[in-house]
C-alpha cells in the first residue's frame, strides 16, 4: 500500500478499532489462477501475538479455504475499508484563492498480511460462530443468538463451513482525510461532508478529528 508519511497510520488501537468497527474483510490469496478474493466478516482477538489475530470461517462449497489448506505458509492480505467519501474542489478555499485544485477521495483503510490455518474442528467453528453472531447481535433491544436455532440445525450448518486462523505478521493503516491540505481547506471539506444531501459524518468526523479541526 501506497504509504505517504502524512497518511500513515500505525497506532495498535486505531487499527483495531478499524477492523472492529468495519469486521467485513476482503481476504485475498493467490491461487494456481491467480488472485483469489472473497469478503468474510472477521473477529479480531488483539491480544493474541504482537499484533493480533483474526478468526473467520468460509463454507466448504468456497474453493478459496482447500486453497488456503493446500498452501499453509502462503500469505495473505486481507483488507478493511473503513469510511469514504468524495472530496469536491468547491468545498476548498484554495479554490477560491487560486483555482489550483482538483477532485480527490478521503478513506481509512487498514491492511493486514499473514499465514491461515485452516480449523475443521465443529467445537472451534462452534464458538467462532457464536462469539461472531454476539458481536453484531448483542447491542440490539432482542439479540438473536446460535442457540435460538434448533441444534441438529446448527449442527448441519457447522459441517458446510471450515474456520480460519490468521496470525497478524504485518498491519498497516492509511486515513487519508486532508491531512495534506491547509486549514481553511479543512474546515470547508468537514462542512461541505457534513452538508451534502447523502451526508457523510463519519468521514467529516475524521477530517475534523485528524485535520485538528474544532467541531
Amino acid at each position: 500500500m501506497y504509504q505517504p508519511p502524512h497518511f500513515q497510520e500505525t497506532r495498535p488501537d486505531v487499527l483495531h478499532g478499524l477492523i472492529r468497527t468495519h469486521p467485513l474483510g476482503l481476504l485475498i490469496s493467490n491461487g494456481a489462477d491467480g488472485p483469489v478474493a472473497n469478503a468474510i466478516p472477521f473477529l479480531l482477538d488483539a491480544e493474541v501475538g504482537p499484533n493480533g489475530r483474526l478468526r473467520a470461517h468460509l463454507a466448504k462449497a468456497n474453493p478459496q479455504w482447500r486453497q488456503l489448506a493446500d498452501n499453509p505458509t502462503s500469505p495473505v492480505l486481507v483488507v478493511f475499508q473503513g469510511a469514504d467519501a468524495y472530496v469536491t474542489p468547491s468545498w476548498y478555499e484554495t479554490k477560491r484563492e487560486t483555482g489550483k485544485v482538483v477532485p480527490t477521495w478521503n478513506y481509512a483503510i487498514v491492511q493486514v498480511r499473514g499465514t491461515v490455518r485452516v480449523i475443521e474442528d465443529s467445537a472451534w467453528i462452534a464458538q467462532q460462530i457464536t462469539e461472531l453472531t454476539l458481536s453484531q447481535e448483542g447491542a440490539r433491544e432482542a439479540p438473536w443468538a446460535v442457540t435460538d436455532a434448533p441444534p441438529t440445525f446448527i449442527q448441519s450448518q457447522i459441517k458446510g463451513i471450515v474456520g480460519l486462523e490468521i496470525e497478524i505478521a504485518e498491519i498497516s493503516g492509511k486515513w487519508k482525510v486532508s491531512q495534506n491540505r491547509p486549514v481553511a481547506d479543512r474546515v470547508g471539506v468537514a462542512e461541505g461532508l457534513e452538508k451534502e444531501a447523502a451526508g457523510a459524518p463519519d468521514m467529516a468526523r475524521l477530517v475534523r478529528s485528524w485535520g485538528g479541526i474544532d467541531s
